[in-house]
């Protein structure tokens, strides 16, 4: 099974959470703008980027180049249930985690009470 880690980015004029998923070779990477809240299920915006290294799924810290730190917010594994769409098994994160262009929306199996954040749709 791959891993997949959801990463807090603090860079000095903005914030964002990157969503790491493990290929055979690299992370496939995405930056979601806004915190959504954990636990709950949401639907965010979000920006492909280029594949990270693989050495993110276990790293905090500073970023080299002077673009900021990154701490974990969550950490697990995956199944790949279709091109699109993924289940989470994490922590905060498990449940279906669907990728549809710019679009990441989350169904989590149950509702756990964790930290909530402003930005995204949520609701029950």
């Amino acid at each position: 099974m791959h891993r997949f880690v959801i990463l807090h980015h603090q860079l000095p004029t903005d914030t964002h959470w990157d969503l790491m998923l493990e290929t055979d070779s690299a992370l496939a990477t995405w930056s979601i703008p806004v915190q959504c809240s954990m636990g709950l299920p949401f639907t965010c915006s979000a920006i492909r980027l280029p594949d990270h290294r693989k050495h993110y799924l276990d790293y905090e810290g500073e970023v080299s180049g002077d673009r900021g730190t990154v701490s974990r917010i969550d950490s697990g594994t995956y199944e790949q249930q279709s091109p699109v769409r993924f289940m989470l098994h994490g922590v905060n994160f498990s449940g279906s985690l669907t990728i549809d262009g710019n679009t990441i929306i989350f169904e989590p199996y149950s509702i756990a009470t964790v930290s909530f954040s402003d930005g995204c749709e949520t609701g029950l």
